[in-house]
């Protein structure tokens, strides 16, 4: 089986199904990197990345007549605060309504060539401003001198895993969906992935031959009987009529 390059997009962990592909196809190479930049897609279009992790709002999965996304969970939004902010007195969440009139950095105005989200949390240490992110980011980035919690009332993210769909006559990249497969949860031995059908019809195959054999065999071993045996003769019995006694002839008295 040939190996895959992977990508994803910062705070998605994909380790539990990469071990899980090892465990299965051990002689697959498995490539797999954080992609940081804002597009991520654009590696499946220029085929630098066979599947990529996407990060993408809540509804409004990024698929098209190229691309083929299917949705694996959602995130939940947290709000960043320097520590000793007021949202410390929250317990778990806060509702955005009560941050009315604070103020919001907004990651498009840190992109990765000044340090993205990482230089963002640190204008957030400084209590210049808060900044809302998925749970998943804030936890990748955490820091002891920021605070989040989940807010409540804003639109949430989710994640899901693209791949480009096959165009024209193609046909679908069985690694791929082998892959896929994995994310989905489906077992070693399910019936629904490519490995475990291809098994299955190899299996048939070689069962359906079996059968044409011994059919075979079966047809030559009973044409071996006398002449004229026929259905249900006896083999080696010799075919005719049974000659019976002479006419007029005598029968011996007991």
């Amino acid at each position: 089986m040939a190996g895959l390059s992977i990508a994803y997009v910062p705070g998605v962990t994909p380790g539990k199904w990469l071990k899980r592909w090892q465990e299965r196809y051990p002689n697959a190479p498995l490539k797999a990197s954080r992609y940081d930049a804002p597009d991520p897609l654009a590696l499946l279009r220029s085929g630098e990345a066979d599947l990529v992790f996407v990060r993408f709002p809540t509804g409004e999965a990024p698929v098209d007549a190229l691309t083929h996304v299917i949705r694996l969970y959602e995130e939940l939004p947290v709000v960043c605060a320097a520590k000793e902010h007021d949202i410390e007195l929250y317990e778990d969440e806060v509702p955005v309504e009560d941050l009315t009139g604070a103020a919001f950095l907004d990651l498009a105005d840190y992109p990765e060539d000044i340090g993205g989200v990482a230089m963002a949390m640190e204008v957030v240490s400084s209590g210049a401003g808060l900044l809302i992110v998925p749970q998943s980011v804030a936890r990748l980035h955490h820091r002891k001198d920021v605070v989040y919690r989940v807010l409540t009332g804003v639109p949430e993210t989710s994640i899901g895993v693209a791949w480009k769909r096959p165009q024209g006559d193609d046909p679908d990249d069985l690694v791929i969906e082998e892959f896929v497969g994995i994310v989905r949860g489906r077992g070693e031995n399910s019936s629904r992935q490519p490995s475990v059908q291809e098994r299955q019809q190899e299996e048939a195959i070689k069962a359906r031959k079996k059968r044409q054999g011994g059919d075979a065999k079966a047809s030559t071993g009973g044409a071996k009987g006398g002449k004229g045996g026929g259905f249900g003769s006896k083999s080696g019995s010799k075919g005719g009529p049974k000659r019976g006694p002479k006419p007029g002839g005598r029968t011996k008295k007991r």
